[in-house]
């Protein structure tokens, strides 16, 4: 085979910048993935004329111009807003949460009623230095928000009480005293139209791609392929486990065709109650405003991660950054490698926070 001057392990957002950076640079570049389609977790498919978010819905936003500038250099994106709403038992809200939370939740008009309903939950809990994610929680909004908004969801995204989570994992819970339902403040938002899969493929269109190929057997075999490796996989998977395994969290989704034009009238519907064992549903044709006669409804479902399963998040708990910080060492201590991404760096990106991360060790790696 011939020799790259990047082996980039992994087709997702990182990997695709990072090969099409490469290539503007006169760089040769081989991209393979263990899966079968490229685009990673923001993988779009088309079923029934609607594109599906395989992997959960995905929103780009963001405040980087420059990164707004470069996705737009590779699909044209409409002008979708995230206003999700929150279902808990008969009841539904606006999130995030806002006036128009609080009016439903308390009857209050004015941000000077909830702001005070608010402070008189937070006093009543009485909470000195919050020794877990309940009493973080009760410390920032009260009683009430937590109960119906906060609790059930997050115990179902972690699966354990809020009681054995630490306080760290939300240092914050926005509060906006508008009546605005966008859930980001970032400048720009969108969707891509025609999904992020044709993004991708555009990024990736002078490098070489294979797919369904595995980089431990691939590269047992191939070792001189490449000058140097960008790694997109899981770090700890990479040194095989040595140090021992970073947690992630997982999900699962049951999609389905429906025939109705119109299931739940929102893209995203979170299911905050406990009796519901599914976190959000997703109607995709929402996120294009599609008017297709048929409609397709994704299930999230999270899990425990195993291996073998598709890892989405990691659990940046003190044991695991920890642990992480014990394989960056490693991988600082590697030669010829660099490491990037969701998973290559155990940190929770949004997509524009990945392409910023690839454009940038791009720079410091070509120019």
């Amino acid at each position: 085979m011939e020799r790259y001057d990047y082996l980039i392990v992994g087709a997702g957002l990182f990997g695709a910048v990072f090969a099409r950076e490469a290539a503007d640079r006169g760089r040769r570049c081989l991209v393979v993935d263990r899966r079968s389609h490229i685009a990673g977790n923001a993988c779009t498919e088309t079923v029934e004329g609607v594109t599906v978010h395989r992997y959960g819905p995905h929103i780009f936003h963001t405040s980087n111009e420059e990164v707004w500038r470069y996705v737009n250099r590779f699909a044209s994106f409409n002008s979708f807003v995230n206003s999700p709403i929150a279902v808990c038992g008969d009841e539904v809200y606006n999130l995030p949460f806002n006036m128009n939370t609080f009016s439903r939740m308390w009857g209050v008009k004015t941000p000077a009623e909830a702001k005070a309903v608010i402070a008189e939950q937070v006093a009543r809990e009485n909470i000195g230095e919050p020794k877990n994610l309940e009493e973080q929680a009760l410390r920032l909004v009260g009683r009430d928000i937590y109960e119906k908004l906060v609790k059930g969801y997050t115990e179902k995204q972690w699966g354990r009480s809020c009681r054995e989570l630490p306080a760290f994992l939300i240092r914050r819970l926005p509060l906006r005293f508008t009546y605005d339902n966008n859930y980001f403040s970032d400048r720009w938002q969108g969707v891509p139209e025609g999904g992020y899969t044709p993004l991708v493929r555009r990024l990736l269109e002078d490098a070489d791609v294979m797919l369904n190929t595995d980089y431990s057997d691939f590269i047992r075999d191939n070792r001189d392929i490449a000058r140097k490796t960008v790694y997109t996989g899981m770090i700890d998977e990479f040194f095989g486990f040595r140090l021992g395994a970073l947690e992630y969290r997982g999900l699962r989704f049951e999609t389905k065709v429906l025939d109705t034009d119109n299931y739940q009238g929102c893209a995203v519907v979170n299911y905050t109650g406990r009796e519901a064992p599914f976190t959000r549903v997703i109607e995709h044709k929402h996120f294009e405003f599609g008017r297709q006669e048929k409609t397709v409804v994704s299930w999230e479902y999270p899990l425990e991660w195993r291996p073998g399963g598709e890892p989405f998040y990691p659990v940046n708990d003190e044991r695991n950054n920890e642990l992480y910080a014990r394989y960056k060492a490693l991988a600082d201590a590697t030669p010829n490698v660099i490491f990037g991404g969701r998973l290559g760096e155990y940190k929770y990106y949004d997509m524009d926070k990945v392409i910023a991360s690839a454009l940038e060790a791009a720079r410091a790696e070509m120019d």
